[in-house]
């Protein structure tokens, strides 16, 4: 690749990490000022405030965005995939596999995900509210319209996920540019105006705001979160673009529009304490509201559309990993792999998401609830990258905690500015991700307890090989394909047949399926095959949570391994398990319940691997828990 190929190809990753990483974060300036300010906190609008929450925000943005995420956090890569559950699993690998700290990393990890659903529920309320609420100060009249209005721009976001984002993804880093652009221009011209609000650029300003108002201080700095939203996002987008253009669109566009428009905004406020019931809008006058609302609203479905996008990758991945059960997924796009759509979770999402736009009415409201749900997730991302340092990277322990002790210190005080709005709005995603941790950790405790029972009943495959072709059965024409578990013995689908039929086919494969806690695995390692004897076979295939299972597809590459499949000459025996909860369990009888419903609604792994269903034969068994 040429120089101006591999400049053209950055400035082209650049302009889409625009579009899709900084959508969240760049929408923020609709509502942050706004519920700094907000009545019921009770702060003072005067100078002394302005200069000291500008401050704040300025270096909000400095230290946990272009520090802690940008700078360090980038680094703590997965084999090039980020977000929170790539960082757990690279932790969790970074420590020995028997080491006390492998429940505690995944308990971690399975927090800061159903934190981080929380964050993609109120996220395209907020945003979608925020944009809309311009409309009042057009015309105050049209108020009680606001609600309705973002249950339709919803309602129609989440019924075209279906169709993809292929044909519109190309809009998204244009439309962001000028979202961008727009909010700098805005922000120069009220720096202009009242100048004296670049003094917010020295932190004095921002320590003087702590200690002079100190309580009032400490709950505001709960809603100075805002401002740093979607920071998450840029380290769950890594994988699609790379660090470098997410540096670049960070430190080039996102950052400098930002600092601009925040510091505008403040500018204004000092010019015209009345703006404050909604600076973003006031900033130009009234000529520029409806052409602002037109731009806010594409720029909130565009925060929304990848925070939707993320939800349906961490549901992809949580799968993978055994922390869901297996949902139906489907592509939309022939050319990209991570392009996905799965309309258990849309739906879902959609109906919590329009509860919360309903339920609290107003970007306001919801303010309180968004606060803490990126908090939490950014605790738990600081954690899991110290691991990383430590036994990954293995820095001293000094130069590993002073990083990441550091970060934790600011993480855990905003964590506890947000915890003031627990009864304003925060038990909202504290009670989502509860009900998520609650579903992910029983069905990982509902699956290690399927597996010590199918342990405890095994039959060793070896052993049994052994003695089953001392007289072997008649064997008839054609290819078996036994889907057997990680360490299992003989699949119980192998022992219902030759039960029942009595016969076994003249070529054996059993088939395991070994997921690995990294996001991909090279073509070159997925594909293990282990000659039994007899014309009978170990295939072992491996994934990572990332990797797309296709079965036809592996046997297809098995030919050129010496191990040729006809597909009209193969069958796929799979046993379909039945849990049934039994007194005296390794959980709580709610628990065990909650399992059973799981996985009897799971979908089946003949379907989740894609094989056809004309090839499958089902026998089913019992297992208790």
């Amino acid at each position: 690749m040429t120089s101006d190929s591999k400049k053209s190809s950055l400035a082209a990753l650049t302009l889409a990490a625009v579009g899709i990483v900084y959508g969240d974060i760049g929408t923020s300036p609709l509502y942050t000022l706004r519920a700094v300010f907000d009545d019921t906190h009770g702060l003072p609008l005067n100078t002394p405030n302005i200069l000291g929450v500008i401050s704040l925000i300025f270096w909000a943005l400095t230290v946990i965005v272009s520090l802690k995420y940008v700078t360090l956090v980038l680094r703590a890569h997965n084999r090039g995939e980020g977000g929170i559950m790539a960082l757990m699993a690279l932790a969790t690998n970074s420590v020995a596999r028997n080491s006390r700290w492998s429940f505690p990393l995944l308990a971690i990890g399975v927090i800061g995900a159903t934190m981080f659903y929380g964050d993609s529920v109120i996220t395209p309320a907020i945003s979608v509210l925020g944009a809309i609420e311009g409309l009042e100060v057009a015309a105050p009249g049209m108020s009680h319209y606001v609600v309705p209005l973002a249950v339709v721009v919803l309602v129609a976001l989440y019924s075209v996920q279906r169709h993809g984002t292929a044909g519109i993804g190309r809009f998204f880093g244009p439309v962001m540019l000028v979202w961008f652009l727009a909010l700098a221009a805005m922000g120069i011209v009220n720096i202009v105006q009242s100048p004296e609000i670049l003094n917010a650029l020295n932190p004095w300003h921002a320590a003087h705001f702590m200690l002079d108002n100190k309580l009032l201080a400490f709950i505001a700095l709960g809603a100075v979160v805002l401002a740093i939203t979607g920071a998450e996002a840029l380290y769950a987008d890594m994988g699609h673009f790379g660090a470098k253009p997410i540096r670049m669109a960070w430190f080039l566009i996102a950052y400098p529009a930002l600092t601009l428009n925040y510091l505008g905004q403040g500018g204004l406020l000092i010019a015209d304490p009345g703006a404050v019931e909604n600076p973003f809008y006031h900033q130009l006058g009234s000529w520029s509201v409806i052409p602002l609302v037109i731009l806010s609203t594409m720029a909130a479905v565009i925060a929304s559309q990848a925070t939707i996008s993320g939800t349906y990758s961490m549901t992809k991945q949580a799968i993978a990993l055994g922390l869901l059960p297996r949902m139906r997924i489907l592509h939309t796009s022939e050319s990209e792999i991570g392009q996905i759509y799965i309309p258990a979770v849309n739906w879902l999402q959609l109906a919590v998401v329009l509860i919360a736009v309903v339920g609290f009415g107003s970007s306001d409201e919801l303010a309180g609830a968004y606060g803490i749900a990126v908090t939490a997730t950014m605790m738990m991302t600081t954690v899991l990258t110290f691991f990383v340092t430590r036994y990954r990277w293995r820095l001293p322990l000094w130069v590993c905690l002073a990083a990441t002790g550091f970060f934790l210190a600011i993480d855990l005080m905003l964590f506890a500015a947000t915890t003031t709005k627990i009864f304003h709005g925060g038990w909202f995603p504290l009670l989502m991700g509860g009900v998520l941790l609650t579903l992910m950790l029983t069905w990982k405790r509902g699956r290690g307890l399927v597996f010590e029972n199918l342990q405890k009943h095994a039959i060793p495959l070896e052993a049994f090989m052994e003695s089953l072709f001392v007289a072997p059965p008649t064997r008839v024409p054609g290819t078996a394909i036994f889907l057997r578990g990680e360490s299992d013995g003989v699949p119980h689908a192998m022992l219902h047949n030759l039960s029942h039929n009595k016969v076994l086919h003249e070529r054996v494969v059993f088939l395991t399926v070994h997921m690995r806690e990294e996001p991909w695995v090279p073509f070159e390692e997925q594909i293990d095959i282990v000659d039994l004897g007899h014309n009978c076979y170990q295939l072992n295939i491996h994934y990572g949570f990332k990797d797309e299972p296709d079965i036809p597809d592996i046997l297809d590459r098995c030919g050129a391994l010496g191990l040729s499949f006809e597909m009209m000459e193969t069958s796929f025996f799979i046993a379909r398990q039945t849990v049934i909860s039994a007194p005296g369990g390794g959980m709580a009888p709610w628990r065990e319940h909650l399992y059973v419903a799981l996985s009897r609604n799971a979908r089946s792994a003949a379907d989740y691997y894609q094989i056809r269903s004309n090839r499958v034969i089902e026998l089913g068994t019992q297992i208790e828990i």
